[in-house]
């Protein structure tokens, strides 16, 4: 089990609840509240001191339960947000100060937009002014459509969920690891059981993960909880979440790298903003 540590970041979970305004199309409608006592409950039994609260995609680009939850963390949280491509500087500078650091673009079920059009490209500069990053969550096989415009734009990019590989051998997980040589891409070592069976998964996970630990190097991978498990909330839970990372990743100096060096650089997080 990973040790306990000074600094340790979950970079991937979600608050939520079933009361709040939702989007008309949606993949899914959850069921459950996923509050923030709840969520920093699981931090402290962990031994986690910060986290990374992501919109979930039912929600929308309404961003004002995930601000809400930043705020009452007192900055502990980082935060992840959907956004329309036209929003002005004015909310970016705003949300940035209430402890935002990047965007999400869920492509699952959806087109990928207009990267390279002018009101994306503007979106685009004015990240990479606040040194945030773009977070891509598709399947692996439709990676390239977003990554080969958001490279040369110089932003950074965080992919999400191993990637979401059909097996190692997937040409889009090849694709994806190719891609690190352009420094600009980090990879999140999360949610596993969304993309493996039960049976065999940790295996298939720890292959995943050398491949990309020797692509990447640790100074570019982060671990994510994917906490509360949405549409997987009976057959997976934090704790589990949690040991697969030292059965994915065996090496201690590893394993310390991606959960406190690499999310502090990304998103700016020190030791001393945890109350």
């Amino acid at each position: 089990m990973p040790p306990r540590i000074p600094l340790a970041v979950d970079t991937h979970a979600h608050v939520f609840l079933r009361g709040l305004p939702m989007q008309d199309r949606r993949r899914y409608t959850p069921d459950h509240d996923a509050t923030l006592d709840d969520y920093l409950g699981h931090l402290d039994r962990h031994g986690l001191t910060h986290g990374v609260l992501v919109q979930p995609s039912f929600l929308g680009t309404d961003n004002r339960f995930l601000l809400q939850a930043l705020a009452q963390a007192r900055g502990r949280l980082r935060g992840v947000v959907v956004i329309e491509p036209g929003i002005s500087p004015e909310e970016l500078r705003r949300l940035h100060q209430a402890g935002v650091r990047g965007i999400r673009l869920n492509l699952f079920g959806l087109p990928t937009p207009e990267l390279a059009g002018a009101e994306w490209q503007s979106l685009l500069t004015a990240l990479r002014a606040l040194d945030w990053h773009v977070e891509v969550h598709a399947p692996a096989g439709r990676l390239r459509e977003s990554l080969d415009v958001l490279i040369p734009s110089g932003c950074r990019v965080v992919v999400d969920h191993f990637g979401r590989p059909d097996g190692v051998e997937d040409a889009g997980f090849h694709y994806l690891l190719q891609q690190a040589s352009s420094g600009r891409i980090w990879v999140k070592l999360s949610a596993a059981y969304r993309i493996w069976p039960q049976d065999g998964r940790d295996a298939q996970a720890r292959q995943a993960a050398t491949r990309l630990l020797a692509a990447y190097g640790p100074e570019r991978l982060l671990w994510g909880s994917d906490w509360p498990h949405t549409e997987n909330q009976y057959h997976a839970d934090y704790a589990s979440a949690w040991r697969g990372l030292a059965a994915w990743v065996e090496d201690d100096r590893a394993r310390r790298i991606i959960l406190a060096d690499t999310p502090s650089a990304l998103f700016g997080i020190e030791e001393t903003s945890h109350d």
